[in-house]
Protein backbone atom coordinates (compact mmCIF):
# COMPACT_ATOMS: atom_id res chain seq x y z
CA UNK A 1 0.00 0.00 0.00
CA UNK A 2 1.41 3.60 -1.04
CA UNK A 3 1.86 5.49 2.76
CA UNK A 4 -1.36 7.91 3.12
CA UNK A 5 -1.11 11.47 2.47
CA UNK A 6 -3.53 13.61 4.54
CA UNK A 7 -4.70 16.50 2.17
CA UNK A 8 -3.15 19.50 4.52
CA UNK A 9 0.07 17.82 3.67
CA UNK A 10 -0.53 17.58 0.13
CA UNK A 11 -1.63 21.24 0.10
CA UNK A 12 1.47 22.20 2.00
CA UNK A 13 3.25 20.55 -0.80
CA UNK A 14 1.68 22.70 -3.03
CA UNK A 15 1.49 26.34 -1.37
CA UNK A 16 5.54 25.96 -0.22
CA UNK A 17 6.23 24.87 -4.19
CA UNK A 18 7.96 21.57 -3.26
CA UNK A 19 5.27 19.88 -5.77
CA UNK A 20 2.86 20.69 -8.24
CA UNK A 21 -0.31 19.42 -9.17
CA UNK A 22 0.33 17.79 -11.96
CA UNK A 23 2.97 15.83 -10.48
CA UNK A 24 0.70 14.70 -7.79
CA UNK A 25 -1.94 13.87 -10.14
CA UNK A 26 0.50 11.73 -12.58
CA UNK A 27 1.42 9.87 -9.04
CA UNK A 28 -2.10 9.37 -8.43
CA UNK A 29 -2.84 7.95 -11.81
CA UNK A 30 0.36 6.21 -11.63
CA UNK A 31 -0.66 4.34 -8.65
CA UNK A 32 -4.24 3.52 -9.78
CA UNK A 33 -3.18 1.87 -12.72
CA UNK A 34 -0.59 -0.09 -10.91
CA UNK A 35 -3.26 -1.54 -8.27
CA UNK A 36 -5.98 -2.22 -10.18
CA UNK A 37 -5.04 -5.64 -11.36
CA UNK A 38 -5.37 -6.21 -8.45
CA UNK A 39 -7.42 -3.97 -6.15
CA UNK A 40 -9.66 -3.42 -9.03
CA UNK A 41 -10.59 -0.14 -6.96
CA UNK A 42 -11.43 2.07 -10.19
CA UNK A 43 -13.59 1.63 -13.62
CA UNK A 44 -12.46 4.26 -15.33
CA UNK A 45 -9.01 6.63 -14.57
CA UNK A 46 -10.06 9.44 -16.09
CA UNK A 47 -5.82 10.52 -16.77
CA UNK A 48 -6.40 13.09 -19.49
CA UNK A 49 -9.20 14.98 -17.21
CA UNK A 50 -7.36 14.60 -14.28
CA UNK A 51 -4.20 16.10 -15.68
CA UNK A 52 -6.17 18.96 -17.60
CA UNK A 53 -7.94 19.57 -14.01
CA UNK A 54 -4.42 19.87 -12.19
CA UNK A 55 -2.71 21.96 -14.74
CA UNK A 56 -5.80 24.73 -13.79
CA UNK A 57 -4.74 24.53 -10.72
CA UNK A 58 -1.07 25.00 -10.51
CA UNK A 59 -1.71 27.91 -12.86
CA UNK A 60 -4.59 29.60 -10.14
CA UNK A 61 -1.71 29.28 -7.69
CA UNK A 62 0.84 30.68 -9.92
CA UNK A 63 -1.41 33.61 -10.74
CA UNK A 64 -2.13 33.83 -6.45
CA UNK A 65 -5.68 32.73 -7.09
CA UNK A 66 -6.10 29.65 -4.88
CA UNK A 67 -9.26 28.55 -4.80
CA UNK A 68 -9.72 27.37 -1.13
CA UNK A 69 -7.92 24.14 0.57
CA UNK A 70 -9.09 21.49 -2.03
CA UNK A 71 -7.62 23.27 -5.15
CA UNK A 72 -5.01 20.61 -6.29
CA UNK A 73 -6.17 18.03 -4.41
CA UNK A 74 -6.82 14.73 -6.09
CA UNK A 75 -9.65 12.80 -5.58
CA UNK A 76 -12.13 9.57 -6.76
CA UNK A 77 -15.59 9.36 -7.46
CA UNK A 78 -18.13 6.31 -6.99
CA UNK A 79 -19.58 5.04 -10.22
CA UNK A 80 -22.58 6.23 -9.38
CA UNK A 81 -21.82 10.13 -9.63
CA UNK A 82 -22.37 11.87 -13.60
CA UNK A 83 -19.59 13.03 -14.54
CA UNK A 84 -19.52 14.90 -17.75
CA UNK A 85 -17.32 13.49 -20.73
CA UNK A 86 -16.27 10.57 -18.08
CA UNK A 87 -18.91 7.44 -18.35
CA UNK A 88 -21.08 6.86 -15.56
CA UNK A 89 -21.45 2.90 -15.37
CA UNK A 90 -23.14 2.19 -11.98
CA UNK A 91 -21.05 -0.67 -11.63
CA UNK A 92 -23.10 -2.43 -14.76
CA UNK A 93 -22.88 -3.65 -18.26
CA UNK A 94 -26.06 -1.85 -18.71
CA UNK A 95 -24.94 1.49 -18.78
CA UNK A 96 -21.62 0.26 -19.75
CA UNK A 97 -21.15 3.12 -22.80
CA UNK A 98 -22.84 5.89 -20.89
CA UNK A 99 -20.89 9.43 -21.02
CA UNK A 100 -22.77 11.79 -19.40
CA UNK A 101 -23.36 15.81 -20.39
CA UNK A 102 -23.50 17.00 -17.33
CA UNK A 103 -22.14 16.56 -13.82
CA UNK A 104 -23.77 15.35 -10.38
CA UNK A 105 -23.99 18.49 -8.04
CA UNK A 106 -21.08 17.05 -5.51
CA UNK A 107 -18.46 16.91 -8.54
CA UNK A 108 -19.62 20.07 -9.69
CA UNK A 109 -18.93 21.82 -6.28
CA UNK A 110 -15.86 19.98 -5.83
CA UNK A 111 -14.65 21.13 -9.54
CA UNK A 112 -15.44 24.90 -8.12
CA UNK A 113 -13.06 24.28 -4.89
CA UNK A 114 -10.17 23.48 -7.72
CA UNK A 115 -10.27 19.54 -6.80
CA UNK A 116 -8.81 16.74 -9.18
CA UNK A 117 -10.88 14.02 -10.21
CA UNK A 118 -8.33 11.35 -10.98
CA UNK A 119 -11.01 8.28 -11.93
CA UNK A 120 -14.41 6.62 -11.17
CA UNK A 121 -14.54 3.62 -8.43
CA UNK A 122 -16.01 0.15 -8.55
CA UNK A 123 -19.01 -0.83 -6.77
CA UNK A 124 -21.31 -3.42 -6.39
CA UNK A 125 -23.75 -2.81 -9.32
CA UNK A 126 -26.22 -0.13 -9.16
CA UNK A 127 -24.97 -0.10 -5.09
CA UNK A 128 -27.48 -3.41 -4.39
CA UNK A 129 -25.02 -5.20 -2.23
CA UNK A 130 -22.73 -4.72 0.99
CA UNK A 131 -19.92 -6.89 0.18
CA UNK A 132 -18.33 -5.46 -3.29
CA UNK A 133 -18.54 -8.42 -5.31
CA UNK A 134 -19.16 -7.41 -9.54
CA UNK A 135 -19.04 -10.33 -12.13
CA UNK A 136 -18.54 -7.50 -14.78
CA UNK A 137 -16.30 -4.88 -13.23
CA UNK A 138 -14.87 -7.09 -11.14
CA UNK A 139 -14.69 -7.63 -7.06
CA UNK A 140 -12.83 -4.72 -4.99
CA UNK A 141 -10.56 -6.56 -2.64
CA UNK A 142 -9.14 -5.05 0.48
CA UNK A 143 -6.12 -3.26 0.91
CA UNK A 144 -5.38 -4.44 3.71
CA UNK A 145 -5.49 -8.67 2.55
CA UNK A 146 -5.73 -9.26 -1.14
CA UNK A 147 -7.83 -12.38 -0.36
CA UNK A 148 -10.57 -10.25 1.48
CA UNK A 149 -13.51 -8.42 0.38
CA UNK A 150 -13.37 -4.48 0.71
CA UNK A 151 -16.76 -4.61 1.85
CA UNK A 152 -19.68 -2.69 -0.39
CA UNK A 153 -21.29 -1.01 -1.62
CA UNK A 154 -18.53 1.97 -2.21
CA UNK A 155 -16.11 -0.56 -2.64
CA UNK A 156 -13.66 0.95 -5.08
CA UNK A 157 -13.39 4.26 -2.81
CA UNK A 158 -12.72 2.47 0.22
CA UNK A 159 -10.18 0.43 -1.52
CA UNK A 160 -8.87 3.25 -3.34
CA UNK A 161 -8.56 5.98 -0.09
CA UNK A 162 -7.05 2.77 1.95
CA UNK A 163 -4.38 2.44 -0.65
CA UNK A 164 -3.20 5.58 -0.54
CA UNK A 165 -3.76 6.23 -4.43
CA UNK A 166 -6.50 9.17 -3.58
CA UNK A 167 -6.56 11.07 -0.08
CA UNK A 168 -10.75 11.37 -0.31
CA UNK A 169 -13.19 9.70 -2.46
CA UNK A 170 -16.70 10.10 -2.85
CA UNK A 171 -19.56 7.56 -1.76
CA UNK A 172 -22.94 6.80 -1.56
CA UNK A 173 -25.13 4.86 1.32
CA UNK A 174 -28.60 3.17 1.28
CA UNK A 175 -28.07 1.30 4.27
CA UNK A 176 -24.12 1.42 5.28
CA UNK A 177 -22.71 1.61 1.64
CA UNK A 178 -19.90 4.06 2.91
CA UNK A 179 -19.55 2.84 6.28
CA UNK A 180 -19.19 -1.03 5.93
CA UNK A 181 -16.23 -0.58 3.16
CA UNK A 182 -14.64 1.96 5.22
CA UNK A 183 -15.06 0.12 8.35
CA UNK A 184 -13.83 -3.35 7.04
CA UNK A 185 -10.58 -0.70 4.81
CA UNK A 186 -9.71 0.84 8.07
CA UNK A 187 -10.35 4.55 7.23
CA UNK A 188 -12.99 7.32 7.73
CA UNK A 189 -16.36 7.72 6.62
CA UNK A 190 -19.48 10.20 6.81
CA UNK A 191 -23.35 9.52 6.08
CA UNK A 192 -24.85 12.67 6.47
CA UNK A 193 -28.51 13.73 7.89
CA UNK A 194 -30.56 12.85 5.05
CA UNK A 195 -30.14 15.85 2.09
CA UNK A 196 -27.35 17.10 3.53
CA UNK A 197 -25.48 16.42 0.52
CA UNK A 198 -27.14 16.64 -3.12
CA UNK A 199 -27.86 13.66 -4.77
CA UNK A 200 -28.91 15.54 -7.76
CA UNK A 201 -27.09 13.75 -10.66
CA UNK A 202 -26.38 10.73 -8.61
CA UNK A 203 -27.90 7.39 -9.91
CA UNK A 204 -30.70 5.93 -7.36
CA UNK A 205 -30.77 3.23 -5.78
CA UNK A 206 -33.83 4.20 -3.33
CA UNK A 207 -34.93 7.95 -3.01
CA UNK A 208 -36.65 7.27 0.46
CA UNK A 209 -32.91 6.21 1.68
CA UNK A 210 -29.84 6.98 -0.59
CA UNK A 211 -27.57 9.15 1.14
CA UNK A 212 -24.07 10.73 -0.21
CA UNK A 213 -21.16 10.62 1.82
CA UNK A 214 -17.34 11.06 2.18
CA UNK A 215 -14.56 8.53 2.33
CA UNK A 216 -10.99 9.77 3.62
CA UNK A 217 -8.17 8.75 6.05
CA UNK A 218 -9.50 10.76 8.92
CA UNK A 219 -12.17 13.42 10.40
CA UNK A 220 -10.39 16.20 9.76
CA UNK A 221 -10.23 15.64 6.03
CA UNK A 222 -13.71 14.43 6.04
CA UNK A 223 -14.73 17.42 7.50
CA UNK A 224 -12.39 19.81 5.14
CA UNK A 225 -14.35 17.63 2.15
CA UNK A 226 -17.81 17.99 3.32
CA UNK A 227 -17.56 21.77 3.91
CA UNK A 228 -17.02 22.17 0.66
CA UNK A 229 -20.31 20.22 -0.81
CA UNK A 230 -22.11 21.27 1.94
CA UNK A 231 -23.35 23.62 4.44
CA UNK A 232 -23.26 21.83 7.87
CA UNK A 233 -25.65 23.66 10.20
CA UNK A 234 -23.94 25.01 13.62
CA UNK A 235 -22.78 23.08 16.24
CA UNK A 236 -24.52 23.23 19.40
CA UNK A 237 -21.55 22.23 22.01
CA UNK A 238 -22.31 19.10 24.62
CA UNK A 239 -22.28 19.44 28.03
CA UNK A 240 -20.02 19.56 30.24
CA UNK A 241 -19.66 15.54 30.46
CA UNK A 242 -20.39 13.89 27.12
CA UNK A 243 -23.69 11.73 27.03
CA UNK A 244 -22.76 8.30 25.28
CA UNK A 245 -25.96 6.05 24.41
CA UNK A 246 -25.26 2.50 23.85
CA UNK A 247 -27.28 -0.15 22.73
CA UNK A 248 -26.79 -2.80 25.83
CA UNK A 249 -25.19 -6.08 24.17
CA UNK A 250 -24.30 -5.29 20.95
CA UNK A 251 -21.19 -6.19 21.40
CA UNK A 252 -22.50 -9.36 21.96
CA UNK A 253 -22.87 -9.91 18.71
CA UNK A 254 -19.05 -9.20 17.14
CA UNK A 255 -16.88 -11.67 16.90
CA UNK A 256 -13.74 -11.24 19.66
CA UNK A 257 -11.15 -8.19 17.57
CA UNK A 258 -14.51 -5.93 16.89
CA UNK A 259 -15.60 -6.72 20.93
CA UNK A 260 -12.78 -6.17 22.34
CA UNK A 261 -11.66 -3.01 20.32
CA UNK A 262 -15.37 -1.85 21.23
CA UNK A 263 -15.18 -1.99 24.87
CA UNK A 264 -11.27 -0.69 24.27
CA UNK A 265 -13.02 2.31 23.04
CA UNK A 266 -15.68 2.36 25.45
CA UNK A 267 -13.77 2.26 28.60
CA UNK A 268 -11.42 5.17 26.79
CA UNK A 269 -14.15 7.63 26.56
CA UNK A 270 -15.59 6.68 30.10
CA UNK A 271 -11.99 7.54 31.13
CA UNK A 272 -12.09 10.90 29.72
CA UNK A 273 -15.12 12.05 31.12
CA UNK A 274 -17.92 10.26 29.25
CA UNK A 275 -21.41 8.89 30.71
CA UNK A 276 -23.18 5.93 29.40
CA UNK A 277 -26.93 5.39 29.02
CA UNK A 278 -28.56 2.59 27.73
CA UNK A 279 -31.71 3.16 24.59
CA UNK A 280 -33.80 0.22 22.32
CA UNK A 281 -34.02 0.51 18.82
CA UNK A 282 -37.05 -1.40 17.37
CA UNK A 283 -36.86 -4.93 16.55
CA UNK A 284 -34.37 -5.01 14.03
CA UNK A 285 -35.90 -8.20 11.73
CA UNK A 286 -38.63 -5.67 11.54
CA UNK A 287 -36.28 -2.59 10.45
CA UNK A 288 -34.31 -4.92 7.93
CA UNK A 289 -38.06 -5.75 6.66
CA UNK A 290 -39.15 -2.46 6.24
CA UNK A 291 -35.40 -1.05 4.67
CA UNK A 292 -35.88 -3.79 1.73
CA UNK A 293 -39.44 -3.64 1.17
CA UNK A 294 -38.69 0.12 0.36
CA UNK A 295 -35.62 -0.03 -1.28
CA UNK A 296 -36.59 -3.10 -3.88
CA UNK A 297 -39.84 -1.06 -4.58
CA UNK A 298 -37.89 2.09 -5.62
CA UNK A 299 -35.28 0.00 -7.32
CA UNK A 300 -37.32 -1.67 -9.31
CA UNK A 301 -39.50 1.77 -10.38
CA UNK A 302 -36.07 3.49 -11.34
CA UNK A 303 -34.38 0.34 -13.15
CA UNK A 304 -37.76 -1.50 -14.39
CA UNK A 305 -37.62 -0.20 -17.90
CA UNK A 306 -33.79 -1.52 -18.52
CA UNK A 307 -35.08 -4.51 -16.95
CA UNK A 308 -37.37 -4.89 -19.87
CA UNK A 309 -35.11 -3.82 -22.30
CA UNK A 310 -31.75 -5.24 -21.30
CA UNK A 311 -32.36 -7.91 -18.98
CA UNK A 312 -29.45 -10.10 -19.58
CA UNK A 313 -27.30 -7.12 -19.01
CA UNK A 314 -27.89 -6.85 -15.36
CA UNK A 315 -26.21 -8.86 -12.68
CA UNK A 316 -27.82 -12.06 -10.95
CA UNK A 317 -28.21 -10.20 -7.87
CA UNK A 318 -29.55 -7.19 -8.67
CA UNK A 319 -32.13 -9.10 -11.12
CA UNK A 320 -32.81 -11.13 -8.76
CA UNK A 321 -33.65 -7.85 -6.24
CA UNK A 322 -35.98 -6.77 -9.09
CA UNK A 323 -38.22 -9.12 -9.56
CA UNK A 324 -38.81 -9.78 -5.68
CA UNK A 325 -39.83 -5.88 -6.38
CA UNK A 326 -42.99 -6.94 -8.67
CA UNK A 327 -44.17 -9.12 -5.49
CA UNK A 328 -44.64 -5.94 -3.79
CA UNK A 329 -48.12 -4.62 -3.29
CA UNK A 330 -49.01 -1.13 -3.15
CA UNK A 331 -49.67 -1.62 0.22
CA UNK A 332 -46.75 -3.12 1.53
CA UNK A 333 -44.69 -0.28 0.54
CA UNK A 334 -46.60 2.66 1.99
CA UNK A 335 -46.99 0.84 4.88
CA UNK A 336 -43.59 0.80 5.20
CA UNK A 337 -42.80 4.77 4.23
CA UNK A 338 -45.20 4.83 7.14
CA UNK A 339 -43.26 3.32 9.55
CA UNK A 340 -40.18 5.85 8.58
CA UNK A 341 -41.97 8.18 10.29
CA UNK A 342 -42.48 6.28 13.31
CA UNK A 343 -39.11 5.77 13.76
CA UNK A 344 -37.71 8.96 13.07
CA UNK A 345 -39.76 10.50 15.46
CA UNK A 346 -38.58 8.04 17.93
CA UNK A 347 -35.27 7.95 17.39
CA UNK A 348 -34.90 11.97 17.54
CA UNK A 349 -36.96 11.37 20.91
CA UNK A 350 -34.02 9.27 22.04
CA UNK A 351 -31.50 10.98 21.22
CA UNK A 352 -32.72 14.10 23.14
CA UNK A 353 -30.79 13.02 26.08
CA UNK A 354 -28.17 11.90 24.70
CA UNK A 355 -24.79 13.44 22.29
CA UNK A 356 -23.88 10.18 20.39
CA UNK A 357 -24.43 6.93 20.26
CA UNK A 358 -21.53 4.51 20.01
CA UNK A 359 -21.87 0.88 18.30
CA UNK A 360 -19.23 -1.41 16.31
CA UNK A 361 -19.66 -0.23 12.58
CA UNK A 362 -19.74 -3.86 11.86
CA UNK A 363 -19.35 -6.97 13.66
CA UNK A 364 -17.03 -8.69 11.43
CA UNK A 365 -13.78 -8.02 9.95
CA UNK A 366 -13.61 -8.51 6.11
CA UNK A 367 -14.33 -11.94 5.55
CA UNK A 368 -12.44 -13.91 2.89
CA UNK A 369 -13.84 -13.47 -0.79
CA UNK A 370 -16.52 -15.96 -1.66
CA UNK A 371 -18.02 -15.64 2.03
CA UNK A 372 -21.61 -16.12 1.63
CA UNK A 373 -23.01 -16.99 5.12
CA UNK A 374 -21.17 -15.81 9.04
CA UNK A 375 -21.51 -17.27 12.05
CA UNK A 376 -22.45 -14.53 15.20
CA UNK A 377 -23.59 -15.43 18.44
CA UNK A 378 -24.65 -19.00 17.62
CA UNK A 379 -26.49 -17.96 14.64
CA UNK A 380 -25.41 -18.41 10.80
CA UNK A 381 -26.65 -14.63 8.85
CA UNK A 382 -25.94 -14.12 5.39
CA UNK A 383 -22.77 -11.71 5.01
CA UNK A 384 -24.38 -8.66 3.70
CA UNK A 385 -26.95 -8.66 6.75
CA UNK A 386 -24.01 -9.18 9.06
CA UNK A 387 -21.69 -6.46 7.53
CA UNK A 388 -25.26 -4.21 7.87
CA UNK A 389 -25.96 -5.10 11.53
CA UNK A 390 -25.63 -1.98 12.99
CA UNK A 391 -25.43 0.40 9.98
CA UNK A 392 -28.82 0.11 7.83
CA UNK A 393 -31.26 1.36 10.85
CA UNK A 394 -30.02 4.66 10.66
CA UNK A 395 -30.59 5.45 7.02
CA UNK A 396 -34.59 4.15 7.93
CA UNK A 397 -33.83 7.70 10.46
CA UNK A 398 -31.73 10.00 8.64
CA UNK A 399 -29.32 10.26 11.27
CA UNK A 400 -25.98 11.36 10.73
CA UNK A 401 -22.85 8.90 11.55
CA UNK A 402 -19.52 8.84 11.05
CA UNK A 403 -16.97 5.39 11.42
CA UNK A 404 -13.62 5.52 11.93
CA UNK A 405 -11.14 2.69 12.63
CA UNK A 406 -9.93 1.99 16.16
CA UNK A 407 -7.10 0.33 17.51
CA UNK A 408 -8.21 -3.80 18.75
CA UNK A 409 -6.24 -5.35 21.75
CA UNK A 410 -6.06 -8.53 19.96
CA UNK A 411 -5.04 -6.96 16.75
CA UNK A 412 -5.30 -8.78 13.07
CA UNK A 413 -7.42 -6.96 10.55
CA UNK A 414 -9.01 -3.12 10.40
CA UNK A 415 -11.55 -2.84 13.22
CA UNK A 416 -13.90 0.04 13.85
CA UNK A 417 -16.56 1.82 15.78
CA UNK A 418 -19.81 3.77 14.52
CA UNK A 419 -21.20 7.30 16.39
CA UNK A 420 -24.94 8.10 15.30
CA UNK A 421 -26.17 11.82 16.09
CA UNK A 422 -29.77 13.31 16.36
CA UNK A 423 -30.90 13.84 12.54
CA UNK A 424 -29.56 17.67 11.56
CA UNK A 425 -26.70 17.49 14.00
CA UNK A 426 -23.68 17.04 11.35
CA UNK A 427 -21.95 19.80 12.55
CA UNK A 428 -21.69 18.83 16.47
CA UNK A 429 -20.75 15.07 15.31
CA UNK A 430 -18.06 16.52 13.82
CA UNK A 431 -16.66 17.94 17.13
CA UNK A 432 -16.77 14.79 18.87
CA UNK A 433 -15.24 12.30 15.65
CA UNK A 434 -12.07 14.36 16.43
CA UNK A 435 -12.64 14.11 19.95
CA UNK A 436 -12.93 10.43 19.60
CA UNK A 437 -10.31 10.62 17.13
CA UNK A 438 -7.56 11.97 19.71
CA UNK A 439 -8.74 9.32 22.42
CA UNK A 440 -8.48 6.84 20.47
CA UNK A 441 -5.03 7.36 18.73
Amino acid sequence: MTKWRPIKTIAAALEGGNRSAVEIARECIAAAERTNPSLRSFITVAADHALAQAGKADARRRAGSVLGPLDGIPYAAKDMFETRGIRTTGGSRVLENNVPDRSAAAICMLDAAGATLIGKTNLHEFAYGATGENRWAGTVVNPHDETRLAGGSSSGSAAAVAAGIVPFALGTDTGGSVRVPAALCGIAGYKPSYGLISLDGVIPYCWSLDHAGVLATSVEDLELVVRQIAKLPPATSPGAALRVALIEGCEENCEASVRDAFLATKAQMRRSGATFGAIELPDQSEARTVSLTIQLAEALTYHGPNLASARRRFGADMRGGMVLGKFLSAENYIQCKRVLGTYRRAFAQTMQTFDVLLTPTCPITAPQVGTVNVDIAGQTIPLGNALTMFTSFFNLVGAPTIVLPVTSPSGGLPVSVQIVGAPGSDAKLFELALMLENVCK
